[in-house]
């Protein structure tokens, strides 16, 4: 298959997207206790209410992890993308309550970064869409 350059860029941006969202599954599932109970201690004197934290903090490594896997086979790519954003976004609120504004700029980077995806997203070649697609 002969790609253009912004098509293999694309498929690049995808896959670096995707490792890195199933890295950070990856290594956070095995400790998942710890990573849970790290994000309850940070959030206790938020207004959130604590079984929310607690549920979220068990739930985000595999969200992370599944997305990471879609990405990297370009299966549903666009959800997948959409779905993304909406934990940056979910990122983003959370951070900010907290006031970490440092970390809410690194996580407006990765927002970016899946906003120039969508953007681009009919450059997506090399993945499992296209088969699905006929």
């Amino acid at each position: 298959m002969n790609l253009t350059n912004s098509e293999l860029a694309f498929v690049l941006g995808r896959l670096l997207l995707g490792l890195n969202f199933l890295m950070h599954g990856l290594v956070r599932i095995p400790k998942l206790s710890v990573f849970q109970a790290g994000i309850s201690k940070e959030f206790a004197a938020s207004p959130l209410p604590p079984a929310l934290v607690v549920m979220f903090g068990k739930g985000l490594p595999y969200v992370e992890a599944g997305l990471g896997v879609l990405l990297l086979l370009g299966l549903f790519t666009r959800a997948a993308l959409v779905v993304a954003m909406l934990l940056i976004m979910t990122l983003v609120f959370g951070s900010s309550l907290l006031e970490k504004w440092n970390i809410v700029g690194d996580q407006m980077v990765y927002g970016l970064f899946i906003f120039a995806l969508l953007l681009q997203l009919h450059r997506n070649r090399l993945c499992l869409d296209r088969l699905s697609a006929g």
